[in-house]
């Protein structure tokens, strides 16, 4: 998985500064407020995770980014590119896979990527995808019907199907919802795999081991405000070491978590 295919490299020109940049985001439905006042900012060919519970506002955040909703307040940034005033743009540079693969399960593998790229008016579909059928360890399942697929490689054909145009950004929002151990580790490798390959990944999670294994940057949402917001070793020494017969004992990042959000929940 390392050869990236080059199709539509356009959407993925380079611009300076963070991948996406988040300032003072704010959102409610009436007299609900879903967000209230997010800022982060995420490296270029990074992965950064937005860890909460239900209902902290993590899909609301994406949806904002990914320009599927209108913030009552604040700013941000796509690759350069502000979602309320550039639009157009910002879909070109990104792509968004949500908690469920949007794969048609009467085609085959090789069908749903080839399918997108003409809906993308790309030169070569099959090319694409049979680039994309390699890079994702798909070629020899390319042929089956969608439906025969396991969940891991559902995920990851929806995944690459993702990737069609080479966006140079993609929100995975609860990628591994309902998916068995065995498919999340499949779809970990993924993701990592994409941000080797210079893909910034911003990727919401409830999981804590998720954000653990995955993330560069960590930020934990609460109730629409980013408590903490730094690497895995930075949320740890939020808590101080606890000593268990003269062992020391590292925090974990559910220690962090719990201690920021309140346990009683």
């Amino acid at each position: 998985m390392e050869h990236r295919t080059n199709a539509g490299a356009g959407a993925g020109t380079a611009a300076s500064g963070p991948a996406i940049r988040v300032q003072g985001l704010e959102k409610a439905y009436r007299d609900l407020r879903v967000l209230r006042g997010v800022d982060f900012a995420v490296e270029r060919g990074s992965i950064f995770a937005l860890l909460g519970s239900n209902g902290a506002g993590k899909t609301t955040v994406v949806k904002i980014l990914s320009t599927l909703l209108k913030a009552n307040a604040g700013t941000a940034e796509v690759n350069g590119c502000d979602v309320a005033t550039a639009g157009a743009e910002v879909r070109e540079s990104i792509s968004l896979t949500g908690q469920f693969a949007a794969v048609d399960e009467i085609l085959t593998g090789r069908e749903n990527l080839v399918l997108m790229a003409r809906l993308r008016h790309l030169k070569d579909p099959g090319l694409i995808a049979d680039e994309l059928l390699a890079r994702f360890s798909l070629t020899d399942a390319g042929g089956r019907k969608a439906s025969t697929y396991s969940g891991g490689m559902r995920r990851r054909l929806d995944i690459a199907m993702s990737l069609i145009g080479d966006p140079p950004v993609i929100f995975l929002d609860e990628p591994t919802t309902g998916l068995d151990p065995e498919a999340r580790i499949e779809v970990w490798q993924t993701v990592k795999e994409l941000a080797e390959g210079g893909t910034t990944v911003l990727l919401t999670t409830q999981y804590l081991d998720e954000a653990e294994q995955l993330a560069d940057r960590i930020a934990i949402l609460h109730e629409g405000r980013v408590l903490v917001n730094g690497t895995l070793a930075e949320l740890k020494q939020l808590l101080p070491q606890a000593e268990v017969e003269y062992v020391e004992k590292q925090p974990t990042l559910e220690d962090v978590f719990l201690s920021l959000v309140g346990s009683g929940r």
